[in-house]
């Protein structure tokens, strides 16, 4: 497989594309990513879906921008789908043909199943979540997967999306009523095996609601990815979104690109999520484009990355983490100083793997800032374990590192906290000793 790799996903409202570098067989991170809102689905709805010149002239210049974009990241393999408004199109062909010209692109044009099948993919290895519904609500179709003990074991797919609603409904009068009956007499086809307490919310509506109320509520870490909100706590502020004004948007939070599409989105996702009677949303910064790349990458070996492989750790240690065998050996120690001290922590088994995973880490800032290793390793951690960890965890393992200084152990910090750093700090004080001369 190509070091570097581009993924480029036509929606029915952007293009987008995500770059990403491997290090080793399952070590990769994001290098670099890029966004275009085309709408390549403008006005299509209303002429029996029909792709008109001007929404494909935009998205070919922007598929030109990209090309170039993944050429100058050294993308040895460029891989592109395209997504509903595509596949509905009756002149898709000519659309085909214009960015094979202009660009040299061949793309695959895929189903509504396919689609879901990815973003399955994309949250089972990245996300972290074994069980679940995902729901990727598009400019043209809205997909799920259902999600059981870490496997895809259902997909389901709907001629909805914020695109399509906003041209068929919201745009005339009393629009939005008879849209709500649409998109609820549609859920009525989803088996009953789709009932989820968790709905893992994919694209740009929810990354949108979700950075509203993450600024709403305060909260402490800026990662869309992972993040989690009661749906009942939430539930006035989905209702208040769907009728809001473009004024009331503003005031909620909603940047002004947003204002066209994100009642009709909300109001999808609130009646997906009555339909499967969830309770709680994740929100998940992965999608098809992470589905395409994870599938590629994982061609001969199914589709779920080994047990207890996290690509995101991976990378650091191939790009951070110098001495292999270094990390090896204080992920043992870290292991075996948590058994030694239990009578003394009195710790949760739960704490072990984010301890280990800290001490895998420990060394890894001395390669940004050698004086400040500490520090610089506590945000590498921070914005490099993106893949598979919950916000919890990675703050934790992020603040272990922090704490495993001489002069942080006199901090206020919780005690379990207190205990596994200073495990942290007796395995760099080892380690240390061994350096010198």
């Amino acid at each position: 497989m190509a070091r570097v790799t581009a993924v480029i996903d036509i929606g029915s409202n952007s293009v987008r594309m995500a770059v990403f570098e491997r290090t080793s067989r399952f070590g990769f991170h994001l290098l670099h990513e890029a966004k275009s809102r085309v709408r390549i689905s403008e006005n299509a709805y209303k002429n029996r879906g029909v792709l008109q010149p001007a929404a494909m002239k935009r998205a070919v210049a922007a598929l030109k921008d990209f090309v170039n974009i993944a050429h100058s990241c050294k993308a040895r393999k460029i891989l592109t789908v395209a997504t509903s408004a595509v596949r509905d199109a009756p002149n898709r062909s000519e659309f085909l043909q214009k960015v094979r010209s202009a660009t040299k692109l061949n793309i695959r044009v895929i189903d509504g199943k396919t689609e879901a099948l990815l973003g399955g993919i994309a949250a089972c290895n990245l996300l972290g979540v074994t069980d679940g519904v995902t729901i990727d609500i598009g400019g043209g179709s809205t997909e799920f997967a259902l999600i059981r003990d870490g496997k895809i074991i259902d997909t389901m797919s709907f001629n909805l999306g914020t695109v399509r609603l906003k041209e068929l409904f919201f745009d005339q009068s009393g629009g939005s009523a008879a849209a709500e009956r649409f998109v609820k007499e549609s859920f009525k086809q989803l088996p009953e095996s789709f009932a989820s307490r968790q709905i893992i919310g994919v694209g740009g509506t929810l990354r949108a609601l979700s950075a509203v109320i993450m600024r709403q509520t305060n909260y402490p870490f800026e990662a869309l990815h992972g993040y989690r909100f009661d749906l009942t706590e939430q539930k006035k502020l989905l209702e208040k979104i769907t009728s809001a004004s473009d004024n009331e948007l503003k005031m909620i939070g909603f940047k002004p690109e947003r204002f066209d599409v994100i009642r009709e989105g909300v109001l999808i996702f609130g009646l997906a999520a009555k339909a499967i009677n969830a309770k709680e949303a994740i929100t998940s910064g992965v999608g098809v484009r992470e589905g395409v790349f994870v599938r590629d990458l994982l061609r001969n070996c199914g589709e779920r990355l080994p047990h207890n492989v996290q690509p995101s750790l991976i990378s650091l240690l191939d790009r951070f983490g110098g001495d292999g065998k270094r990390s090896g050996w204080t992920a043992q120690m870290a292991n075996e100083l948590f058994d030694l001290l239990a009578p003394l922590h009195k710790l949760d088994e739960s704490y072990r793997s984010p301890l280990i995973t800290a001490a895998k880490l420990l060394g890894i800032g001395s390669c940004i800032d050698y004086y400040s290793s500490f520090e610089a390793g506590y945000r590498l951690a921070l914005s490099g374990l993106a893949y598979g960890y919950e916000h919890q965890e990675r703050l934790l393992i992020a603040s272990l590192i922090l704490s495993a200084q001489k002069k942080s152990l006199a901090l206020p910090m919780p005690d379990e906290q207190r205990f596994l750093a200073f495990i942290l700090f007796v395995i760099n004080a080892i380690n240390t000793a061994q350096e010198r001369p």
